[in-house]
């Protein structure tokens, strides 16, 4: 049985003891936001598989209001026969495809592979692991990365030869959560966390747990051809999907000593096709400018908080789904805090490489939807307005200081006095205290009114700071004088947002 690292005193618990102990544990320790996505989901698909899951929504309230214990998911999984959860097993390795066996010793690699933030191509690393790394992995971290890169594994080949299973193998599909925003809402312990996140099975039907390439009551693809995606047959089967083709090596050990990964071998994973309205209970839909609905995807250049209306939103406008279910809720221990958090998690990519990871955690509780709606989308039309202002001031200075620039050299020359860099990142936690502050029952329109003044201070600062670098000559103190003043009148714009000008928006 694999283990699993959790929060607290305890570490490297099985699978049982982490269902077991749930409403103990505070939380999962994970190395990454998508690790403990993955994980999450991992342990989401368990509880389907034994059956313990709400038949309705209304049971689903039920469930999170009367604390409803996981201890049937912890017994059924402990009754399980070991070999189906045997993470080395020779012929059926749990989530691992032992077809892949013959082509190790030719195309394995060093453990570092399995780690989705060490691949570049999945031939180079890009933060200098080498493929032949030779640090190896404890048997609960591969666990983890591998749960990892079934769900979040990018586009792209791997280094696994087509002669023996077939071409396509190396031909690799993006994960099911790849390109999109996951919504985990996350309670006061781990138990609280599954239940807030289990929900309903079309018909009652769990579908099948993925425990291995090799054991199933269904043809697995083939490599030969490209296949189409499959139907999942329920929400088991959609939280334990197999993304990728992987097999684990055990390094030898003495007796006594723990198990540990030193190589490794990656390859083409499944296809899904997924169902809309059955298989993407948290996604936040937006439209795009064609009228076509898109899931919230993760952005290089724009921080997930600047969105965190759109998670409102959608608690408070949803009928189905995930943010359906939460608008009604009843907590047992609403009070003066929030009830749960929405954890919202997506990986930034550039083509096939993982650039980053973003997350954000965002306070909710049902009595207080519509203001935490107000206060977010305020928040972040202010937040824009600052920042758009920073941007003019900078047009400004630099139109003063270089007259007769080279198109190429603008871009550079401008960023020298646009202080957006420094603002973005000091904004976030002024807008996370206008959350708690919300969700605490305060006034939102005295709230924004104090967060309004504090990021225009900031701004005003960070403003200062960059033009310090103009020269102390006629054109410099004229670009100061100008930028200073442009984004003053910007500031005080009827068009700004009323808090910037010290009034409350009507």
């Amino acid at each position: 049985m694999p283990t699993v690292s959790v929060g607290g005193e305890v570490s490297d618990l099985s699978l049982i003891e982490v269902l077991g102990r749930a409403e103990d544990l505070t939380a999962l320790t994970c190395a990454t936001p998508g690790e403990g996505v993955a994980l999450v989901d991992y342990l989401l698909g368990i509880c389907f598989a034994a059956g313990v899951f709400p038949a309705s929504t209304d049971a689903w309230r039920a469930w999170v209001a009367g604390e409803h214990k996981l201890d049937d998911v912890a017994a059924w999984l402990a009754d399980q026969p070991a070999d189906d959860w045997d993470l080395f097993h020779p012929v059926k390795p749990l989530g691992q495809s032992s077809m892949l066996t013959p082509l190790m010793d030719e195309h394995g690699t060093g453990p570092a592979q399995l780690v989705l933030e060490h691949v570049g191509d999945y031939s180079q690393f890009f933060d200098h692991h080498h493929l032949e790394h030779p640090d190896r992995l404890s048997a609960a971290a591969a666990f983890r990365a591998m749960l990892t890169q079934h769900v979040y594994g990018l586009a792209g080949r791997a280094r696994v030869s087509g002669k023996t299973l077939g071409p396509k193998l190396t031909n690799l599909s993006a994960g099911r959560l790849q390109g999109r925003i996951r919504v985990v809402v996350q309670g006061r312990t781990v138990g609280d966390t599954l239940r807030l996140n289990l929900y309903p099975a079309a018909k009652g039907e769990v579908g099948r747990f993925n425990q291995s390439w090799t054991t199933s009551d269904f043809p697995r693809r083939g490599f030969r051809t490209k296949p189409p995606g499959r139907v999942t047959s329920g929400p088991a089967d959609l939280h334990t999907y197999l993304g990728r083709s992987v097999l684990l090596r055990p390094a030898p050990t003495a007796e006594g000593e723990p198990v540990t990964v030193d190589r490794v071998l990656i390859g083409a994973g499944e296809l899904l096709s997924l169902d809309p309205e059955r298989d993407v209970e948290d996604a936040v839909f937006r439209k795009m400018a064609n009228g076509h609905p898109k899931p919230l995807w993760p952005s290089p250049t724009r921080a997930l908080w600047r969105d965190a209306h759109a998670l409102y939103s959608a608690a408070r406008d949803a009928e189905t789904g995930l943010f359906g279910r939460l608008r009604e809720l009843s907590f047992p221990k609403e009070g003066d805090s929030a009830s749960c958090m929405l954890w919202a998690v997506g990986l930034i990519a550039n083509k096939t490489l993982a650039v980053a990871w973003t997350d954000g955690y965002f306070p909710y509780a049902p009595s207080q939807g519509e203001a935490l709606c107000e206060a977010s989308r305020r928040g972040s039309d202010i937040a824009e307005w600052v920042a758009r202002g920073l941007e003019r001031a900078a047009y400004v200075a630099w139109k003063i200081v270089y007259p007769n620039p080279k198109p190429a050299d603008r871009a550079a020359q401008q960023a020298r006095f646009d202080a957006r860099r420094e603002f973005w990142p000091a904004a976030e936690e002024p807008f996370e205290q206008l959350l708690d502050e919300t969700v605490r029952g305060e006034p939102v329109p005295l709230s924004l009114l104090d967060y309004a003044q504090e990021l225009r201070f900031k701004a005003e600062e960070f403003l200062k700071q960059r033009l310090d670098s103009l020269p102390r000559n006629d054109d410099g103190h004229r670009a100061r004088a100008r930028a200073e003043s442009r984004f003053q009148h910007d500031m005080a714009d009827p068009k700004a947002p009323a808090e910037l000008r010290g009034e409350t928006h009507v």
